[in-house]
């Protein structure tokens, strides 16, 4: 997602800071600073504290963005704080925040495995060429989520990723009016 954002934006994420590869640039005209923590998932706090504290970024200006076994794949859903929902990525990352919730984080829906496959593997494997082309298209809202939260706040954002987009009926006859 980070990369969709970086690459949409002109936004160079090449700077090494914190344990993190960072890039700062505009979205509109609203300064940002994209980071991808270098470490494992589960220190992942240790970078993303680090830059909150170096920086002196507001909790309400941090949005974190982490991918979630527990929404369906490919969906997304933005919240304004809430807890680690036994993501250890989540889990450091409030723990080195000082244990504060409040911050606002889109969650990226890959679903459960199946069968025999354990977390572990699932999450560490690669997408399938199909997988990847449906999480391109998500990628895309997410891009879509992060410019409304920058540019006409929070509420107008969740709103928009959190209500159901419309599906188109399913026979055509159903949109015929009699």
């Amino acid at each position: 997602m980070i990369d969709a954002i970086a690459e949409a934006e002109g936004i160079s994420v090449s700077t090494k800071q914190f344990k993190s590869m960072v890039g700062k640039g505009l979205i509109g005209d609203v300064p940002v600073m994209l980071a991808k923590p270098q470490t494992f998932m589960n220190a992942s706090g240790e970078s993303v504290g680090q830059l909150v504290s170096y920086f002196k970024i507001p909790l309400n200006q941090v949005v974190l963005i982490y991918d979630d076994l527990d929404l369906p794949f490919a969906k997304l859903r933005l919240l304004p704080k809430g807890g680690h929902g036994g993501h250890n990525g989540m889990r450091s990352v409030i723990h080195h925040l000082k244990q504060s919730r409040d911050f606002p984080r889109l969650r990226v829906g890959i679903g459960r495995p199946t069968g025999m496959m354990g977390a572990i593997g699932f999450v560490l494997r690669a997408f399938s060429k199909e997988e990847q082309e449906v999480l391109d298209s998500t990628f895309l809202r997410g891009l879509q989520a992060v410019r409304i939260m920058l540019l006409e706040g929070f509420n107008k954002s969740a709103t928009f990723v959190n209500t159901p987009a419309p599906q188109p009926p399913e026979n055509v006859e159903e949109m015929k009016i009699t």
